[in-house]
């Protein structure tokens, strides 16, 4: 009797210590590649109303270095594809044009206040980068005949989720500021511009 007793306590203890392992490894590795199939940009009209409000479809990916739990520097590269919809830009009404595609560049500090060795891990981010018009498709037709890059700064910030050991998801939320430039074409960049990205995806760490 007493050594089934004490065979009983062993499992116990050794499924135990394995479940605590188990809940241990989940979270943020030393590595993290994400991987954004999905979301949305939105560009707000210019204070003056010349360059108009339009949105795009945003994907892309990252790779984020963590340097202890509390910080990571990442670097993401991606972009937005331009989606027909209506809007007006130089007095002219349009109702089912192609916004103008985009490269997006960016190196951010990823600040995790809560620590990121736990499933939830909530975090804030911000950096420097920037975002290149592509004149293809549609976009000669809004006056974009050359390639263009501008300066961007991004804030934001949102959560990730390690539902298992190595893999997690993530919802991200930018703020993104595009510095104006004299030589930009009418449609994008003659004023400061401002973006909102929100992505969601895939987090695999190790």
């Amino acid at each position: 009797m007493d050594r089934k007793l004490l065979v009983a306590l062993a499992v116990v203890l050794f499924a135990a210590a394995t479940t605590f392992a188990q809940e241990r490894s989940i979270g943020a590795g030393r590595v993290e590649i994400g991987a954004f199939p999905g979301g949305g940009m939105f560009f707000t009209k210019t204070s003056n109303g010349n360059e108009p409000a339009f949105g795009n479809y945003a994907l892309g990916g990252s790779f984020t270095l963590n340097m202890n739990r509390w910080v990571g520097l990442e670097g993401e590269g991606g972009g937005t594809l331009g989606v027909r919809q209506a809007f007006t830009f130089a007095e002219t009404a349009y109702t089912d044009q192609r916004s103008p595609s985009s490269w997006m560049y960016h190196g951010n500090v990823v600040v995790n206040p809560r620590g990121n060795d736990r499933p939830l891990v909530p975090y804030l981010t911000g950096g420097l980068g920037g975002i290149t018009l592509s004149p293809h498709r549609d976009a000669g037709l809004l006056g974009i005949e050359n390639y263009k890059t501008f300066l961007t700064g991004n804030l934001g910030g949102g959560i990730k989720w390690f539902a298992a050991p190595h893999l997690g998801f993530r919802g991200d939320y930018r703020l993104f500021v595009v510095k104006n430039n004299d030589t930009a074409p009418m449609f994008f960049g003659n004023e400061t511009r401002y973006g909102h990205r929100v992505q969601g995806g895939l987090v695999f760490t190790y």
